[in-house]
């Protein structure tokens, strides 16, 4: 029988969990130094959670199935409609601001391609309610902040604000609707196909000209001023400008000084409301794009009161792909306990459990092997150490420590022997 994964998913190995784990917890730790809180949610939700948020046809991009119940369910495609869908059922009466993150599995049926999975995972938060610039720069302060913990280097953050874009076609009176395909064109970066709907929708030359120059729009803070200039009287657009520009100023004060003002940055959903920002690793080629974020109102969108949220998640498999971590020479055990004769195998298991109750990870030898076969396991295994316990030894209350690295070894008193290791581990 020929039995092999699913199409678009992968199996994570000991080393590979490794760095997974250790990237997850610093993400964890810098997480929560800012005063965020995990939770969550379900795997699967109703299949309606996804299609009033991005609309019927989403139902062609994900896994989705009717339960025995006749339910129509899904298993999620993000994370921020289900953390919204939390938030109006659990939490809609709590003080407000709100910190929350997660970290899970999302799942998209799409082809699959280099850095593109069916299954995927996203760590990112939320901040319902207390909408400000001052919030939107601390949240965009963690997203950086946690890059430099992990050590990543050539990361570039790059800042936009909706509010600008759709200052314009506001005062060109253009249909919600229709302002959001415009602005998923944006997003996409496709200028041609831009230019031609622009026509099709019969926007102003000055208005059309006016776009083509913002979305074109990057560089440091400075740019802002020539942002200014362009806008004259779109009163709108200069209304989120100067929300723009007090964000900036914050940023400095949070010590976030290098990133992109980049005007490009748009999403083709209406319940964006203000910034937007992404993070890219240029090293990545065409799958760049570690994190997303913004402000939005999705509560709203599905009966809710109106509050805004600013967040982001990192896509976790592209983030583990920036940071190229080492997948060899994976110490899979500190010390690894090899009784000599059959008579020693309850003091073996003893010190072993002593080494644990101390904190210290050690295996002992199961297997029956002979010492020579066992040594070339625990070396297999990467030990630091080698605990043999034999008859005499244990007779004067002394065992034989092997340093693997050294390729030496010692007698050490049975009582200080634990200590001894935990020190050198």
């Amino acid at each position: 029988m020929d039995i092999s994964r699913p199409r678009g998913t992968r199996d994570f190995l000991f080393a590979e969990m490794r760095n997974r784990k250790e990237v997850e917890g610093v993400l964890r730790r810098t997480f929560e130094t800012y005063g965020y809180h995990e939770i969550k949610t379900p795997i699967f939700e109703e299949l309606k959670l996804f299609t009033v948020k991005s609309g019927e046809e989403v139902v062609n991009q994900i896994y989705h199935f009717t339960d025995k119940g006749g339910r129509e369910l899904a298993l999620r495609p993000e994370l921020t409609a289900p953390v919204a869908r939390l938030y109006m059922n659990e939490m809609q009466k709590k003080p407000k601001p709100i910190k929350m993150y997660y970290f899970g599995s999302c799942f998209r049926y799409e082809r699959p391609q280099a850095g593109r999975f069916r299954q995927f995972w996203q760590f990112g938060c939320e901040l319902i309610g207390g909408r400000s610039p001052l919030a939107e720069a601390e949240v965009i302060s963690l997203a950086s902040e946690s890059l430099h913990e992990l050590g990543l280097d050539g990361f570039e953050v790059h800042i936009g604000h909706l509010g600008i874009l759709r200052g314009i076609l506001g005062r060109e009176e253009i249909p919600s609707e229709l302002q959001d395909r415009i602005m998923g064109v944006i997003d996409k970066g496709d200028v041609e196909e831009l230019e031609a709907l622009l026509g099709e929708v019969e926007v102003s030359g000055e208005s059309r000209e006016l776009l083509m120059k913002l979305i074109g729009t990057q560089g440091g803070p400075e740019v802002l001023d020539d942002v200014e200039e362009y806008l004259g009287g779109y009163s709108e657009s200069l209304e989120a400008l100067e929300e723009f520009r007090e964000l900036v100023e914050t940023l400095h004060y949070f010590g976030v000084d290098d990133y992109h003002v980049n005007l490009g940055i748009a999403r083709g959903l209406d319940y964006y409301t203000g910034i937007v920002f992404e993070i890219y690793v240029p090293e990545l080629g065409a799958q760049k794009q570690i994190c997303g974020g913004g402000t939005y109102n999705l509560v709203e969108t599905f009966g809710g009161e109106r509050v805004e949220s600013t967040g982001f998640a990192f896509g976790f498999d592209r983030l583990m792909n920036a940071l190229g971590m080492d997948e060899e020479n994976m110490r899979m055990v500190d010390v690894f306990v090899i009784p000599i004769q059959d008579s020693t195998v309850p003091e073996a298991i003893r010190i072993t459990q002593e080494l644990r109750a101390a904190g210290v990870s050690a295996d002992l030898e199961v297997s029956g092997r002979k010492l020579r076969k066992a040594l070339s396991h625990a070396d297999n295994l990467g030990a630091r150490f080698a605990v043999l316990t034999g008859e005499r030894e244990i007779q004067d209350g002394k065992v034989t420590v092997k340093d693997m690295e050294r390729n030496s070894q010692e007698t050490l008193p049975r009582d200080e022997m634990v200590d001894k290791i935990k020190g050198r581990c």
